[in-house]
């Protein structure tokens, strides 16, 4: 019957443990030096017991020249890849200084707008506040400097609209200056249009002459006759009127 799997895990008896460690350590080198042998390959090993003491096994000339040749291949790898890796620490410090700088401004901010000021001492507390006035004025004058500005743009939309006013009155006085002189030329016209007109007939416009042959009592033709004058008709066709005499 095989023995069966050990668990691979911290012995905690402080005497199996160095029996392991013993059985273990030879059985370790007594491999590493069948490995060299076998295969005609250099191995060094290197075992340090938990109290320090140094066990090793070297099939080559000498320890430090193996170990001479395990740093030129494995450092000569790494300066290979030197730029690459010189970029990516480069990168880092980069971020680490940009990540250092957003947590000073932040912190700032927090302090500017009154948030934890509890850390802060009196000093600093001090140039906060000097620093708080001083962007305070420059605030204000700008506030300042933005309504001069303001009040020039409305002071020039006034003068533009002053002057557009005057130039409506003038053109409205000169309107009305012309309207006096056009009612004269349109009298003269009408007056024109009335002197081409007929002229009416004077006994329209005068009492009839009083005949002498006609008079209350005289009766020539008789006293029962009616004498009627007839109206004599003027040239627009219009006569002044019938006169009965009796």
């Amino acid at each position: 019957m095989g023995r069966g799997r050990v668990e691979l895990k911290r012995i905690e008896n402080k005497i199996n443990r160095q029996v392991t460690f013993a059985k273990r350590r030879n059985g370790l080198l007594k491999k590493a030096y069948e490995l060299s042998v076998l295969c005609d390959a250099e191995v060094a090993l290197i075992v340090f017991s938990s109290r320090g003491k140094l066990y090793e096994f070297c099939s080559g000339p000498s320890m430090a020249k193996t170990l001479e040749k395990y740093q030129k291949c494995s450092y000569g790898a790494l300066e290979a890849s030197q730029p690459v890796y010189e970029l990516t620490q480069s990168s880092y410090q980069e971020y680490l200084k940009l990540k250092t700088r957003v947590e000073v401004l932040q912190r700032s901010q927090r302090h500017l707008l009154g948030e934890d000021l509890d850390p802060l001492n009196t000093k600093e507390l001090e140039q906060l506040e000097h620093q708080l006035e001083m962007s305070l004025k420059q605030i204000r004058s700008t506030k300042t400097q933005n309504m001069l500005d303001q009040l020039a743009d409305l002071q020039n939309k006034e003068h533009m609209l002053i002057e557009a006013n005057n130039a409506l009155r003038r053109k409205l006085e000169e309107s009305n200056g012309k309207h006096p002189l056009q009612q004269s030329w349109e009298a003269a016209g009408n007056s024109a249009l009335y002197s081409r007109l007929p002229a009416q007939s004077e006994g329209f416009f005068q009492p009839l002459e009083r005949n002498s042959t006609l008079e209350m009592g005289y009766n020539a033709a008789g006293s029962n006759e009616i004498t009627l004058a007839a109206p004599s008709q003027n040239d627009n066709g219009f006569g002044p009127g019938w006169m009965l005499w009796i």
